[in-house]
């Protein structure tokens, strides 16, 4: 009972995405239509990110290009621009969740290099920042996020009308962590601002390590590019899905296990629920009569509670305003932790390493994370 209790608690989207999936086969009994239900290529192309991101992250091509930057630091407040502006950045191509299992890990062992006093003083501000960029940065590319590669999918957007639909809104997030960390700067002013990062563990690996190494490199780096080809349709999914899977077998069968199926699963759920739900007409309508014309705000408003992803799925298949739906729910991830799911993954990271800072977590996160939401939205309102 209390495996079940734990699995709940841990997947409790995925299990709400099940439920619903079931109940809603009892109104609409199960045909040749819910094979129309999934979208495939969405799952299929997120799927090959995953398992491509897990092998850059393996071999640890992340963290070494972090090490790289912190070494050429010398003061505190360089730091904490790197270890922020990592997320922001690499959020748009490694999506929001795996840049913070990357880099908050890492931002604990940077700053334990500092001593007690640094951590205690810089963790909480500095593990806000780096979940805030990751889900703003994230915001710009379809690659950033999952419900932005499926809402790039069913808006059938080129590349550049995506990019440029949400960049504005990318701009002034950019400006706005800059000013925090500003702020906090003057908040927190450190009397001992000279650091310089020493990496620990810096073993010079033997020449046949180095091979693989690179051999996993070459072929990821391979492999990430057909999968960008595949996100803006010049390669058909299938191909590059059983490409990749051959060449994690052969070359690295580990990463595999990398993926997150219980995503794979809650989309699939989904999938089945909006496609029920969708085929009732007077479900259809209470919908549709709530989203249109309200998308930027009924987008923000539905992931406070279910977080950007479900939300994404639920309302796309009742309009299709997706310029204001992509912008809504990928703002819509600021405001509660549970407003997107890779919040909660920092979060969580934190409580960890240190319980006794959650309350003041929470505090830091949901003051920023509201004051971005608020000026974001009045941009919507003044662009739109």
């Amino acid at each position: 009972m209390k495996n079940v209790t734990d699995f709940v608690k841990k997947e409790i989207v995925l299990c709400v995405a099940v439920v619903l999936a079931a109940v809603s086969c009892f109104f609409v009994s199960p045909d040749r239509e819910y094979a129309k239900y999934i979208d495939y290529r969405t799952l299929a192309v997120l799927f090959c990110l995953m398992i491509v991101v897990a092998g850059f992250d393996k071999i640890g091509l992340f963290k070494k290009l972090a090490s790289e930057l912190l070494e050429r630091t010398t003061k505190i407040n360089q730091v904490v621009i790197v270890l922020v502006m990592l997320c922001f950045v690499l959020g748009m191509f490694i999506t929001n969740d795996v840049a913070l299992i990357t880099f908050v890990p890492f931002t604990f062992t940077v700053l334990k290099l500092m001593g007690k006093d640094k951590i205690k003083h810089w963790i909480v501000p500095i593990v806000c920042l780096q979940t805030m960029a990751a889900n703003l940065g994230s915001m710009l590319t379809p690659l950033g996020n999952p419900q932005n590669l499926y809402l790039f999918e069913v808006s059938q957007f080129s590349l550049l009308k995506f990019i440029l639909t949400v960049l504005p809104y990318s701009a002034l997030s950019l400006a706005m962590i800059f000013l925090f960390i500003f702020i906090i700067f003057l908040i927190r002013d450190d009397e001992h601002n000279t650091f310089t990062y020493k990496p620990q563990n810096k073993i010079e690996k033997d020449n046949k390590k180095k091979a693989k190494t690179l051999k996993l490199t070459v072929t990821y780096s391979i492999l990430f590019v057909l999968c960008i080809l595949t996100v803006v349709r010049l390669i058909d999914y299938r191909i590059v899905f059983v490409t990749v899977i051959i060449c994690a077998i052969v070359l690295d069968r580990e990463v595999l296990k990398k993926a997150d199926y219980s995503l794979l699963l809650t989309f699939t759920a989904l999938f089945v629920f909006i496609g029920n739900m969708g085929r009732i007409e007077s479900f259809s309508s209470f919908i549709k009569d709530m989203v249109n014309g309200h998308e930027v705000i009924t987008s923000i408003l539905v992931s406070q509670v279910t977080s950007n992803v479900p939300a994404a799925l639920l309302l796309s298949g009742f309009t299709d305003e997706y310029e204001k739906l992509i912008v809504g729910i990928n703002i819509g991830g600021l405001g509660t932790l549970i407003a997107s799911m890779a919040s909660l993954i920092s979060f969580k990271l934190l409580a960890n390493e240190m319980p006794e800072k959650k309350k003041e977590y929470i505090a830091w996160f949901t003051v920023m994370g509201v004051v971005m939401l608020i000026v974001l939205y009045v941009q919507t309102i003044i662009m739109m």
